[in-house]
């Protein structure tokens, strides 16, 4: 008996010593993971953890004091500007190292190396596209200017000041769980991570999914279903603006729509940037507030995560002073404010990434037509590390489209999860020329009027973005600014023939043409990622898909409004009215057939009957609409596309609404798998009885109150740590509302800047300052984001140093 018990001993130390020992369980060791002195324990934080701290360090050329708040906000007060930034890489190494290089490892298409083998399709797609092409194209844009050379250098060099202070029992955690090392950071780096926003926000098209619609509808049907005018459209710039004179005059080819892709594109579902990726902003000038001083107000929408995108910072220089958030991975504040004025941006969400069939002589690759010759092409050759495999070797094509060179994306060794025809498709990306976006960053920072603004906004070029600006002097301003190509009517909404120059951009439409405003009569600026004009005045193309319907509620209350405060441009932002909902209810409520309902049917009927149109917590009614909406659209459309090629993009919403708006019989609402002609009141009707089940079933789930049956959540950004996320969090909003809180996208930062002689500022974000899960920091922002309240934001002045929300002092100074 006692050698048995031995055996089963000696068993079970066996197999506790190869478990601790291997990565059976996780990635990493799991005994290296529950060490007392280097494993996971080391990254519980103290409540009253005392970040006090004496640093030296030979890189500084001067003094700089760091007063960390009660909410973990650095304000930084350096003698030197560049010294600044070396603290600013300091401390985002510090709280933000993991989340900052997953970001570029994400970016540069070498997510093998963490994930192994499932992490190499996401590798291929992003190497193909070019982001690395692009991001060093654009660090030798920026190191050529000397002032951002010496910002991005002293930012790296502060990065790596921390890294190098790393031991085993200090790294983060997601190190130690996924098992690998961080690695020095580089310029190349904060390049990448510029790259990576711009592919979140300036990747976004719908090419292949176009190319299938043309091939499969008729030109009446498509024209109905992927209309170029929007008809309830407000834009950013108000409709009867007079606009300057047009001095580029783009040439469609003379065969334009028979030469176009005519087969279709056997497209499937892939990884590309959220279409809803945007955001709102405005300011309002003096005449419209309580104070006589202009209001700025921006909150950008793009995914929720923790950590969280942001990290809330003070900069204070001789040179500027500055507050807002800033990204972990680039220095400088993005969003925010400093002694003068506010600024803040939208995102522009034209097209600006078109597709090109190639011809080459043979599978060679090595020449493709173009212009009726032949030229040489020319590869780069990508290693590609997998984590516990032999290394992926790669080879991308590189054509030269007129004086663009482009990455065959697509041929027959690699269509992704997107392309299966065996064809070659070039990419044309604005991201792959030379800017330097940073600058516009570095110059608004120190902006003091209108004038300055002007000169910072020009260097935004990719992604292109609606910039916001108010000033103490009075000032109100937007741009819609960026490198838009100028384009002819229906350029690049399908892949184009790449064997001339014919479908090529013909130049970028002029710095002076772009749509901007100062000062306008009605007294305000705004933008909710809309079209930025009215399209039968501007004289360039700006395609398809663009949301609406929060900027034209924005426009409306702005309108309204008079002797406003911080507090109802805080109230605006959070608001839930549904504006879709507004505009389709009547129709909706007038068009169900109440005496074809069953019991369970009506009782939800009362819900929508009684529903206030708001998308609050607790409401009933917003679920019961939600549902509806979604499954009218199913409805009315499912049987037109049921035949089309896979992965055909779908109508815009407002597609829908403007249709049945204008005509109650909107000629998609006929199924034409029946015999019968349906009419509004047949569709909508189905589609509520499909909706009653799905409701019984959220019911049954305790998941009808509108905050729990959508679900929004914080996902940790290494998605497997589940442990890491926040969940069900009690926010309402939605895609219909200026409140714009989906299950994982989301108002990002919340900011509300009020341009008095003492500034009064509020914001909030869904997340914290530290991306340790072991400390208080990590997500103490996320409750008061999801109730829609705010902090004041402290713009620390000298002297303010004993103030009581001063927790801790780092020093930094030359060693």
């Amino acid at each position: 008996m006692r050698i048995a018990f031995s055996i089963i001993t000696a068993a079970i130390t066996v197999v506790l010593i190869t478990i601790l020992n291997t990565t059976m369980l996780l990635q990493a060791p799991l005994g290296k993971l529950l060490s007392p002195q280097h494993g996971i324990w080391q990254n519980a934080e103290k409540t009253n953890e005392d970040f006090t701290a004496d640093l030296k360090f030979p890189q500084l050329n001067g003094k700089v004091n760091v007063y960390l708040d009660d909410r973990l906000v650095p304000h930084i007060f350096a003698e030197q500007e560049n010294d600044a930034y070396f603290v600013q890489g300091y401390l985002h190494a510090k709280f933000r190292l993991w989340q900052m290089e997953l970001q570029t490892f994400a970016a540069g298409g070498r997510a093998s190396e963490i994930l192994g083998e499932k992490g190499l399709n996401h590798d291929r797609e992003f190497r193909r596209l070019g982001m690395v092409y692009a991001a060093e194209i654009a660090q030798k844009e920026m190191e050529k200017d000397p002032v951002i050379k010496a910002e991005c250098d002293a930012y790296t060099a502060g990065i790596n000041s921390y890294i190098s202070s790393l031991t085993e029992s200090t790294l983060p955690i997601e190190y130690k769980i996924i098992g690998y090392q961080p690695e020095p950071w580089t310029n190349l780096k904060t390049s990448l991570f510029l790259k990576y926003m711009c592919y979140e926000l300036a990747a976004t098209e719908n090419d292949m999914e176009m190319t299938n619609a043309k091939s499969f509808f008729n030109q009446a049907d498509f024209a109905k279903l992927y209309p170029a005018i929007q008809d309830s459209l407000d834009p950013i710039i108000p409709k009867g603006t007079v606009l300057p004179t047009q001095k580029i005059f783009p040439k469609a080819p003379v065969a334009a729509d028979s030469a176009y892709l005519n087969t279709s594109v056997a497209a499937n579902e892939t990884e590309k940037p959220d279409r809803e990726n945007g955001s709102n902003n405005w300011a309002v000038s003096g005449k419209k507030t309580q104070s006589g001083a202009p209001i700025l107000c921006n909150d950008p929408h793009l995914g929720l995560n923790l950590p969280s995108l942001w990290y809330e910072i003070q900069i204070s220089t001789p040179q500027f002073n500055a507050y807002g958030v800033s990204f972990p991975g680039s220095p400088g504040v993005i969003i925010g404010f400093n002694d003068s004025c506010a600024f803040g941006v939208t995102n522009g969400g034209r097209d600006v990434r078109d597709y090109y069939e190639i011809q080459f002589k043979d599978d060679s690759r090595k020449e493709y037509l173009f212009n009726g010759t032949y030229h040489a092409t020319t590869f780069r050759v990508d290693t590609i590390k997998i984590k516990g495999k032999p290394d992926f070797i790669d080879s991308v094509a590189y054509v030269q489209l007129g004086n663009d060179w482009c990455p065959v994306m697509f041929d027959k060794s690699y269509g992704g999860v997107r392309i299966d025809n065996h064809k070659y498709y070039a990419v044309r990306w604005k991201a792959h020329d030379a800017s330097n976006e940073l600058k516009y960053f570095n110059l608004i920072d120190r902006a003091k009027n209108y004038a300055d603004y002007e000169e910072a906004v020009v260097n935004f070029h990719a992604p292109g973005q609606n910039c916001a600006f108010a000033s103490k002097g009075g000032d109100i301003a937007i741009r819609t600014q960026g490198d838009w190509p100028a384009k002819w009517k229906g350029q690049g909404d399908f892949i184009m023939p790449g064997t001339d120059s014919s479908y090529l951009w013909q130049g970028m439409i002029p710095q002076d043409e772009v749509p901007y405003q100062y000062n306008p009569e009605r007294g305000f600026i705004s933008s909710a990622n809309q079209k930025p004009v009215d399209d039968k005045t501007y004289p360039y193309y700006l395609g398809k898909s663009y949301p609406m319907y929060r900027g034209i509620e924005i426009n409306k209350r702005l309108t309204a409004m008079s002797n406003i405060t911080p507090q109802d441009m805080m109230a605006l932002q959070t608001d839930n009215h549904n504006t879709v909902a507004a505009m389709v209810m009547p129709l909706f409520l007038k068009s169900i057939k109440e005496n074809e309902l069953n019991s369970d049917e009506k009782k939800y009927f009362t819900l929508l009957q009684n529903w206030n149109i708001r998308n609050d917590v607790g409401s009933k009614g917003a679920t019961v609409f939600e549902e509806l909406w979604d499954n009218f659209k199913d409805t009315v459309y499912e049987d037109e596309y049921a035949k089309a090629p896979k992965n055909t993009l779908l109508p815009v919403e407002s597609t829908l609404l403007e249709g049945i708006l204008k005509d109650s019989a909107y000629k998609f609402l006929d199924n034409i798998t029946t015999p019968q002609t349906e009419t509004l009141a047949d569709e909508v009707t189905a589609a509520f009885k499909k909706t009653a089940v799905q409701l019984k079933q959220s019911e049954l789930e305790g998941k009808l109150e509108w905050e729990k049956h959508k679900g929004t959540h914080l996902t940790h950004l290494a998605r497997i740590l589940v442990p890491f996320n926040r969940m069900n969090l009690p926010i309402g909003g939605g895609t219909h509302c200026i409140n714009a809180a989906k299950p994982e996208h989301g108002p990002s930062w919340r900011m509300v800047i009020s341009l008095t002689q003492k500034t009064e500022a509020y914001g909030v974000y869904p997340g914290g300052q530290s991306g340790n899960p072991g400390s208080k920091y990590y997500d103490n922002f996320v409750d008061q984001w999801a109730n829609g309240k705010y902090y004041t934001l402290w713009m620390m002045t000298k002297g303010e140093e004993k103030d009581n929300r001063v927790k801790a002092v780092m020093s930094f100074s030359k060693s």
